[in-house]
């Protein structure tokens, strides 16, 4: 038996260097049995950890790809690859992923959910795990397109959604679309029925529509301030009317690209509790290329930013936990970051759960310590064993 002392835990609110410690007792085989308040009047001694944080692993609900493997091309060739591809964001603190499926024609997009349901069968407990798949597209807006291939797009309706998730439903955690487009609704309430999370995202919503959205079911926005019209003071648009609902889930992508660290740091002052990072990584994450042929079209790499030649951004390099630790940097919120990247997400998708659920029964092997230097608002993080 062990015990760990002086521990913090991650939270989204502002942090304090006098915020609670807590202490953890560990079992022979390193798995937590409980978290418990440091006291005065019940004093443990134990491993000091010195106000490091403990947090689970990270969790991605965007990311398209790595190590050259693309998710829109999958065939089950590349099988290997997805699971080195696992193995890889293991290693790299990520314990689960939503694999993102951009716009593509409906053949791509079911080869690459079989793949997935093949690459599951080969779960490992220290392998980073396949939830269900992110479809980013293709219901959205051509005017808030991105870099989707626009002959991929197409209105929402109930055969073109069966058309694609037909025997798949139960593997499909998320669904990203434009709610402005007509037959929208439709899709939402049989996303619903099915148990599918809807965001909002690459879409021309104005307020009134984004609020309709909310208030039938879509529960989250997609890579906030990207493919969508920005916050103004007279048209406050899906970023505002999210904001004002308060119980919106907000993706952040990390990179200070796609987000200036201003207005990241701002969304954090308003909404901090909302906010979980995404990575938005591309099938070059992982590789040392400035240049990576993707879609018949190619993808020009600079500091972990990927763009399109003619200049649009198409997504990142950027391991997720390298946009936690900007975060935190930019913020100077390190226990807020710490908690977008690791159990925020969990939140999100587990509407119920305690943070304490995370980590009792947990082994120390799975989970990660986290340390702060403030004079530079620095993180690193460790295996918690």
């Amino acid at each position: 038996m062990r015990h760990l002392i002086n521990i913090r835990l991650p939270s989204s609110l502002p942090f304090s260097l006098k915020e609670s410690l807590w202490w953890i007792k560990v079992d022979e085989d390193g798995k937590i049995l409980s978290l418990n308040p440091m006291s005065d009047t019940t004093p443990v001694k134990g491993e000091d950890w010195s106000g490091d944080w403990i947090s689970p692993r990270a969790v991605d609900l965007q990311i398209n790809g790595g190590l050259g493997l693309s998710f829109v091309d999958l065939d089950i060739q590349q099988l290997p690859k997805l699971i080195e591809l696992l193995d890889f964001l293991w290693a790299e603190g990520v314990e689960a992923i939503s694999p993102t499926l951009v716009s593509c024609s409906i053949k791509a997009l079911r080869n690459s959910l079989d793949v997935f349901r093949l690459a599951r069968q080969q779960s490992s407990s220290s392998r980073c795990k396949l939830l269900g798949a992110h479809l980013e597209g293709p219901f959205l807006s051509k005017d808030f397109k991105g870099a989707h291939d626009s002959k991929h797009i197409c209105l929402p309706s109930l055969l073109a959604l069966e058309e694609r998730i037909r025997g798949f439903e139960k593997e499909i955690t998320l669904v990203t679309l434009a709610p402005e487009l007509p037959g929208s609704l439709e899709v939402i309430s049989k996303l619903r029925e099915l148990g599918i999370i809807i965001s909002l995202g690459h879409s021309a919503a104005d307020s009134e529509t984004s609020n309709l959205a909310f208030k039938s079911g879509v529960s989250m926005i997609t890579h906030i301030f990207n493919a969508m019209p920005g916050l103004h003071h007279r048209f406050p648009g899906p970023i505002g009317e999210a904001l004002s609902h308060g119980e919106i889930s907000l993706g952040l992508i990390a990179d200070g690209v796609h987000v200036h660290p201003n207005i990241a740091s701002i969304l954090q002052k308003l909404a901090s509790d909302q906010i979980f990072l995404v990575s938005d990584a591309l099938a070059p994450y992982g590789l040392s290329k400035n240049q990576f042929d993707w879609d018949k079209r190619v993808l020009l790499i600079e500091e972990g930013i990927c763009r399109l030649e003619e200049g649009t951004l198409a997504g990142t390099t950027l391991p997720l936990l390298d946009g936690c630790k900007r975060f935190a940097r930019w913020t100077k919120q390190p226990s807020a970051a710490i908690w977008a990247a690791t159990v925020s997400p969990r939140i999100f998708l587990q509407k119920r759960k305690n943070i304490h659920e995370f980590f009792i029964g947990q082994s120390l092997q799975k989970l990660l310590r986290w340390h702060c230097n403030f004079d530079s608002n620095s993180l690193n993080w460790n295996i918690a064993e």
